[in-house]
Parts: structure tokens; C-alpha cells; sequence
């Protein structure tokens, strides 16, 4: 039985990514970030073992990106990925993440939402600067 939902996101900051000197460090960084002390929790939700968790951590084996990919879900961080990143020798200052399909209706409609407020604003303006009779 495995848990296929993903965690809730946890920001991690260059400074600390940069600390790391090992893809297996940024692993195990990402776990801690996530809530995971590295146990049977974590190693059990990427249906892994114990000693071929022991290897990515060690360096000593590669993990494929679906393994990967389900790593940073569960623990809510990009850790690893952006420590591959600063490793080949990108900026993670001025790197950002697309806007997905979901958060580009929510964007469309929150600027909808002010439009309408502010004609709303001027109406009741112009409706009660009236007077009657």
C-alpha cells in the first residue's frame, strides 16, 4: 500500500542546496524537508528498500526519474533537482517554476474578480451620488 498524493510544498532556499556537496546529501535533505528521518515511511511510499535507498544516498546506484519524481512529491521539494541545477551551474535566484494550467485560471479570475469590484465601486459611486426627487 502506497501513498500517491503529494505533499503539501516545502520552499527550500539556494543557501541551503548550495551546502550540500552530494546528490545523496540533497536526498537526504530533501527527506528531512519533507518531514522523513530517512525510515521504512519514506523508503515504503517510493517502493524502494532499504539498500537501494542506502545506494542513491551513497552514490553508489542511479535512481530513474519516475523514482525521483515520486521522491520530491512525497517530500514536497525540489531539493535534489535544484542541487543538480546548481551543480551545472545555474543561478537558483533566477530560476521560477511555469504557471500551470490551474493556476493561470485562478490568476485570469482573480483579475476578473478586481475588474468587476472596481466597475462595482464606480456604479455604487455614481448611483449614490444621485439624488432623488
Amino acid at each position: 500500500m502506497t501513498n500517491s498524493q503529494i505533499s503539501l510544498p516545502n520552499e527550500v532556499r539556494p543557501e541551503e542546496i548550495y551546502r550540500k556537496k552530494t546528490l545523496g546529501a540533497a536526498l537526504e535533505f530533501c527527506a528531512e524537508v519533507g518531514g522523513y528521518s530517512l525510515d521504512k515511511t519514506l523508503q515504503q511510499e517510493l517502493e524502494v528498500d532499504k539498500a537501494q535507498f542506502s545506494r542513491w544516498l551513497s552514490g553508489t546506484e542511479g535512481i530513474v526519474w519516475p523514482k525521483f519524481e515520486r521522491l520530491m512529491d512525497a517530500c514536497g521539494n525540489d531539493a535534489p533537482l535544484l542541487w543538480m541545477l546548481h551543480q551545472r551551474g545555474y543561478d537558483l535566484h533566477s530560476l521560477r517554476k511555469r504557471e500551470t494550467e490551474t493556476e493561470k485560471l485562478l490568476r485570469l479570475a482573480e483579475e476578473r474578480i478586481r475588474e468587476v469590484e472596481k466597475e462595482n465601486k464606480l456604479f455604487r459611486g455614481l448611483i449614490g451620488g444621485r439624488r432623488l426627487g
